[in-house]
C-alpha cells in the first residue's frame, strides 16, 4: 500500500467522501504535494501538473498563467501572440563532455542559411535554458526566440536536461557540485556552447544565456562561473547565484526565505549563499505574484549583479520607471547604468504576474501572453552590450 492509499483509507474511515465534493480537492492537493516530494502516490483523481521535484531533486515548475477575460484568439498588444513559424532550420543534436551528454536543438536563422555573407565577425548566439518539465521544442514555441532570430540574425541553442539527471528535467541549480566552474552542469553547458561557437559562424564575443525558472537559476550560475564565455545573462523567474546548497535550503530560497532581509552574512553557516563576484550584464524578469519562486529572488539576482558592477571605480547610477502595456499589465523597471550611460543591470517587476514567461506564445507551456515581451526585451538588452572577444573580459 502506498502513502496515498493509506491517506484515502484514513479519510474514508472518518466518513469523508474523497471522490466528490470539497474533500476531492483536498485529496488532489495531497497527491500533488506528495508527488512534489518525489513520493509514489498512484494515479491522481484528476489530471495534475507535472511534479516540480523529481527523485532526489528539488526545483521549480512554471505555472501557466491564464489571461483574465481575454478570448483565446485575441493577442495581447505587447505580447508575441500567435506568431508565424520561424523560417530557418531547427535541428536536433547531441553533445558529450567529461561531465556528461546532453541533447540540444539548434536554430540556424535564414541569414546563416542564405547565400548572403554573414555579419562581420559572425552572428550572435543566444543560449536558452528551459524550465522544469519543458523541452527544447516547448521552450522555443513559448518564447518565440526562433522567430526573433530570423528577424535580427542570430543563432539559438536550446540544451535539454536529461531525465536521468533530474526526473523532472530541471537543471540542478541547487546542488553545490553544479555551481562550480570546471565541474557538473556548468562545465557541460559551457562545453556545449563552445562546441556550437566553434562549428558555426558565431561571434564568440556575442554569446548570451537566458532561462526560465530552473533554467534562469542555471543561467545565473553560468554567468558567474564562465564570465568570459557569456556577454550577458537573462533570468526570468529564477534564483540568485548560490541560493541553495541542498534540498532544504532550495525550498527555503524558492519561498523567499534566506534570500533577503534575514540578517545573516552570505557565506556563513546561517546563510550559505555566496556573493556574485563576476560583473556580467544581467536582465531580470519576475512576477510579484509568483508563488513558486518568490519575487524576492529576482530582486536578489539584480542586487548581486549591481553589487558586482558597482565594485568598479565609477560605480552605477540607478533609475526606476513605472509603465503599462496594452493588455493592462503594469510593470516597474529599474536600470543600473555606468558613467557612459550603458545599462549593465535591468530589472523588471511584473505586477500581478505569476510564474510564467512574460509575453510568451500560447503554443508553448507556462507562458503569460499579457506581456511585456520578455524575449524582445532580453534581446534588446543583449544586443546593446558591446561585443568582446572570448577571454578578454
Amino acid at each position: 500500500m502506498n502513502i496515498q492509499e493509506t491517506i484515502d483509507r484514513a479519510l474514508k474511515a472518518a466518513g469523508l467522501n474523497t471522490q466528490s465534493g470539497p474533500m476531492r480537492g483536498v485529496t488532489d492537493t495531497i497527491r500533488n504535494a506528495l508527488a512534489s516530494a518525489g513520493l509514489a502516490v498512484g494515479a491522481p483523481a484528476t489530471p495534475a501538473p507535472a511534479a516540480p521535484f523529481g527523485d532526489n531533486t528539488i526545483d521549480v515548475v512554471a505555472r501557466e498563467v491564464p489571461t483574465p477575460g481575454a478570448h483565446p484568439t485575441e493577442a495581447a498588444p505587447n505580447a508575441i501572440g500567435h506568431a508565424a513559424p520561424a523560417k530557418g532550420q531547427f535541428v536536433l543534436r547531441s553533445h558529450s563532455a567529461p561531465a556528461g551528454t546532453r541533447a540540444y536543438k539548434l536554430y540556424v536563422p535564414t541569414q546563416a542559411i542564405d547565400a548572403r555573407p554573414p555579419q562581420a565577425g559572425g552572428l550572435p548566439l543566444v543560449v536558452m535554458l528551459h524550465g522544469c518539465t519543458q523541452s527544447a521544442d516547448d521552450f522555443a514555441a513559448g518564447t518565440q526566440m526562433n522567430r526573433l532570430a530570423d528577424e535580427h540574425g542570430f543563432l539559438v541553442v536550446y540544451p535539454e536536461q536529461a531525465s536521468g539527471a533530474n526526473a523532472s528535467r530541471c537543471w540542478n541549480w541547487f546542488r553545490a557540485e553544479d555551481q562550480l566552474r570546471g565541474a557538473g552542469e556548468p562545465a557541460l553547458l559551457a562545453s556545449l556552447v563552445q562546441a556550437v561557437v566553434a562549428e558555426h559562424p558565431v561571434d564568440p564575443g556575442r554569446v548570451y544565456v537566458a532561462g526560465l525558472s530552473a533554467g534562469a537559476a542555471m543561467a545565473v550560475i553560468l554567468g558567474e562561473t564562465y564570465p568570459e564565455l557569456f556577454a550577458a545573462v537573462g533570468a526570468h523567474s529564477g534564483l540568485p547565484y548560490a541560493a541553495a546548497h541542498d534540498i532544504p535550503s532550495a525550498m527555503a530560497a524558492m519561498k523567499g526565505r534566506g534570500v533577503l532581509g534575514m540578517g545573516h552574512l552570505p557565506g556563513t553557516p546561517a546563510d550559505p549563499r555566496r556573493p556574485a563576484l563576476r560583473a556580467v550584464p544581467v536582465i531580470v524578469f519576475h512576477g510579484d505574484r509568483d508563488h513558486t519562486v518568490q519575487h524576492s529572488n529576482g530582486e536578489h539576482i539584480a542586487q548581486q549583479a549591481a553589487s558586482a558592477h558597482a565594485a568598479s571605480p565609477q560605480g552605477l547610477r540607478a533609475s526606476t520607471e513605472q509603465g503599462q502595456v496594452g493588455s493592462g499589465r503594469r510593470y516597474t523597471r529599474t536600470r543600473h547604468t555606468n558613467a557612459q550611460g550603458r545599462c549593465l543591470v535591468e530589472s523588471w517587476t511584473l505586477h500581478g504576474a505569476g510564474h510564467a514567461w512574460s509575453g510568451g506564445d500560447a503554443s508553448g507551456s507556462f507562458t503569460d501572453r499579457d506581456g511585456p515581451n520578455a524575449s524582445a526585451e532580453m534581446l534588446r538588452f543583449f544586443l546593446a552590450q558591446p561585443g568582446q572577444g572570448a577571454g578578454k573580459r
